[in-house]
């Protein structure tokens, strides 16, 4: 990804993993994403556990 992250502020947010899916699909959608990029990430993000959600996060957006 060579392009600049969106950043995503989840801070304070810990465990509520509906609720930061819900944040990270605003900012993407915010950000002019693609449907297709915004269900990628969103296939990726919930292929996993809570870490792997946090981990797909800092992938696509710069997390804070």
């Amino acid at each position: 990804m060579d392009e600049q992250k969106p950043k995503l502020a989840i801070l304070g947010e810990d465990g509520n993993a509906f609720y930061i899916l819900g944040k990270a699909r605003g900012v993407a959608f915010d950000e002019g994403w693609s449907a297709e990029k915004i269900g990628a990430f969103l296939t990726e993000a919930r292929a996993g556990d809570y870490d792997h959600l946090l981990q797909t996060c800092m992938k696509y957006f710069d997390v804070y």
